[in-house]
C-alpha cells in the first residue's frame, strides 16, 4: 500500500518528536502492508514548514529506514492548510507537491463555515495545481453544504479520507459522512494520517475491512495514489465492485445523500 498522508517526520509538527518515533511509525506501517509513505507535515500558520526542510528530513529518515532494514520508501509532500495558501510563493508551492509532483494535499478548515472555500480551491486549480482534499469528511463546511464537495469532485478534485474516520475514530457524524462519500463514489483514497504508532497509528487495511470497503483496497491504497505520485492528470476509474454498506450505529438524517440529489442544506 501507499500511505499518501502521514505525519512521519520528526520534530516538525504534531507528529513524532524524535527520529526513533518516526522509525516506530515506519515499522508499524511496514507490518501492515505499507511499502511507500508520503511524508506530509503540516504547512500552516502554526507550523511554517518549507520544502527544503521537509526534503532534508525525508532524506535523513530514508537513510535511517534503509539502515534499519525496512523496505519502505519515504517520499516528500505536505499537508497545506487552505488558510496558508495565500502566503506561499508559487515556486515554493510547486515544491510541496505529493512526491514532488503536481498534486497538492490541501487541508480544508474544520469550521462549519468556511468563507470562499470552493472559490479558493478553484482558483488554485486555475493556477495549474491539482488538488487532493485532506480528510474532507472532517470539514464541517462540507457537512453543511455537501453539494459543494460534489461540485469540486466533478471539477477534478480528489478526496483522501483518513482510515480512522471510517471506524468512528473522529465521531459518528464523521464516520457516517465518510461512508456516504464512499458509497456515493466520491472517495478516491484512504490514508492513515498517522501521527504516532499508538494513538494515531499508520493502519489502513484493517479499517477498510471493518468499514466494508475491502474490495476497493487496491484501488484506494495503491492504484490511485500511484497515479497521483506519477503526476497523472486523471486517475484510473473506480472498479465495478460492489461493496457492502456499513450501517451507522445511530440513525441520522442523510444530509450528504440529499446533497447528491441536488438539494444541499447549506449555502456558502
Amino acid at each position: 500500500m501507499i500511505d499518501l498522508h502521514c505525519h512521519v517526520l520528526p520534530s516538525i509538527d504534531d507528529g513524532p518528536d524524535t527520529i526513533e518515533g518516526s522509525l516506530a511509525i515506519v515499522r508499524t506501517a511496514a507490518s501492515t502492508g505499507t511499502h511507500t509513505i508520503v511524508a506530509t507535515p503540516h504547512v500552516n500558520r502554526l507550523y511554517r514548514n518549507d520544502a527544503a526542510t521537509i526534503a532534508g528530513l525525508v532524506d535523513e529518515l530514508g537513510r535511517q529506514v534503509t539502515n534499519g532494514g525496512l523496505a519502505v520508501e519515504i517520499r516528500t509532500g505536505a499537508e497545506i492548510a487552505l488558510t496558508r495558501l495565500d502566503g506561499i510563493r508559487p515556486d515554493e508551492l510547486r515544491r510541496l507537491g505529493l512526491g514532488g509532483g503536481p498534486w497538492l494535499l490541501v487541508e480544508p478548515p474544520f469550521t462549519p463555515v468556511a468563507t470562499s472555500l470552493d472559490a479558493i480551491l478553484l482558483e488554485l486549480q486555475r493556477d495549474g495545481h491539482r488538488v487532493v482534499l485532506a480528510h474532507p469528511e472532517r470539514c464541517m463546511a462540507f457537512h453543511r453544504n455537501p453539494e459543494m464537495l460534489r461540485t469540486l469532485v466533478r471539477e477534478g478534485f480528489l478526496t483522501s479520507v483518513t482510515a480512522g474516520s471510517l471506524i468512528g475514530q473522529f465521531g459518528e457524524e464523521v464516520r457516517a459522512f465518510a461512508l456516504e462519500m464512499a458509497h456515493a463514489g466520491l472517495l478516491h483514497n484512504v490514508s492513515s494520517d498517522a501521527h504516532d504508532q499508538i494513538q494515531r497509528p499508520p493502519g489502513i487495511a484493517a479499517q477498510l475491512r471493518q468499514a466494508g470497503l475491502e474490495p476497493l483496497t487496491e484501488w484506494l491504497t495503491q492504484i490511485v495514489p500511484a497515479a497521483i505520485l506519477s503526476g497523472e492528470e486523471h486517475i484510473p476509474p473506480r472498479p465495478s465492485i460492489t461493496v457492502s454498506p456499513s450501517t451507522p450505529r445511530r440513525r441520522r438524517r442523510r444530509r450528504f445523500l440529499l446533497g447528491l440529489n441536488g438539494r444541499s442544506e447549506g449555502s456558502h
